[in-house]
């Protein structure tokens, strides 16, 4: 009896562990796994993860208590977006940084197509890829808060000083003298507050649905088709290896890709919320989308990010190591099914 009461009141106060786990993995994922944070600076990533770390937690916390989905955890992910590249790194509006001007389309001071290709990027795999592995790892918290509200708070407080961090050090060092224009950063935040009220207030609740008869893909082949379709988005949305420009177009050519890629963003989203109703869908499957996607990404990432042979080298060990990593997790799941099926039948 008191060690039902102690498992129960955890589930009532929460997961740190799996809090923790989240505020790791995510910059992990979303800058080590795919080179943009290389291998051989791999130790900046405890810088980011106020930034990468504590938002996606704060993302993740305020959905689950309001009762919202995943229409919700996008919209807060393009919002997390915002934050970093509009106001910590204002690539969205630098001419010099990242070479983002020099990805066309630029209107108005604004660099449209590398924010649509970080928008894209940065809610697969700063907000939904690590949300949903932590899930997978700890089912049991997937539909409740991991924190209390004093966590929250503080979560959100040190997302806050991320941003900070960001903007005190990335654009001081490699992008000296550049100020983000005042009303395009007060328009920013207010843009986020809308996608906040959106997201957490006008966007409905998620209900149980009752599962239906869809067929859905083998396991074996979600895999390669996640992996090779975050390849593709990653090709048509960020300039390629000797590329100005994604998809290795020029001028305002590059919003043919990038339209491309946003459709075929929206179709991925819309079969995977129509597979997951159906009665064959299992954790499995989750596991195959997001691991495939993730393997994918780090190997674009060892293709066309990394520039020196030590960082190469590094994101294939990633990627051995992530797929190490998923196949633990899919036995794990499997051992789970299989004593709950056997729990059934007692």
């Amino acid at each position: 009896m008191t060690g039902g009461v102690r498992a129960d009141k955890r589930s009532r106060t929460g997961n740190r562990r799996a809090a923790w786990l989240l505020v790791v993995l995510t910059p992990v994922i979303a800058e080590l796994a795919l080179g943009s944070t290389p291998i051989s600076y791999g130790f900046l990533v405890l810088l980011w993860i106020p930034v990468y770390g504590a938002l996606a937690l704060l993302i993740r916390e305020l959905v689950t208590r309001t009762g919202r989905g995943w229409p919700s955890l996008i919209l807060l992910g393009v919002g997390y977006e915002l934050l970093e590249d509009g106001i910590g790194l204002q690539a969205l509006t630098s001419p010099h940084l990242y070479g983002a001007a020099e990805w066309g389309a630029r209107i108005l001071g604004f660099n449209l197509p590398y924010w649509i290709a970080n928008a894209i990027y940065h809610v697969i795999f700063t907000v939904a890829i690590p949300i949903t592995a932590v899930n997978l790892i700890f089912p049991g918290h997937r539909r409740r808060p991991y924190l209390r509200r004093g966590g929250v708070v503080i979560t959100a407080v040190v997302g806050g000083l991320g941003v900070l961090i960001l903007r005190v050090t990335v654009p001081l060092s490699q992008d000296p003298g550049y100020q983000a224009p005042l009303p395009f950063v007060i328009a920013i935040l207010a843009i986020v507050g809308l996608l906040g009220l959106v997201a957490l207030r006008i966007l409905p609740q998620t209900r149980v649905q009752r599962r239906e008869d869809i067929a859905v893909p083998g396991i074996r082949t979600l895999y390669p088709m996640a992996g090779l379709a975050i390849m593709i988005v990653m090709f048509l949305t960020f300039p390629g290896p000797g590329a100005g420009q994604p998809a290795y177009t020029r001028g305002l050519v590059v919003l043919v890709p990038l339209v491309v890629a946003v459709c075929g963003v929206i179709a991925g989203y819309l079969v995977l919320a129509r597979l997951s109703r159906s009665s064959a869908w299992t954790d499995r499957h989750t596991l195959a989308v997001a691991g495939g996607a993730s393997v994918g990404h780090t190997i674009v990432g060892a293709v066309a990010i990394a520039a020196e042979r030590v960082d190469r080298v590094g994101l294939l060990v990633i990627a051995l190591l992530t797929v190490v990593g998923i196949s633990w997790l899919d036995r794990r799941i499997v051992r789970s099914s299989t004593g709950t099926q056997s729990l059934d039948r007692r």
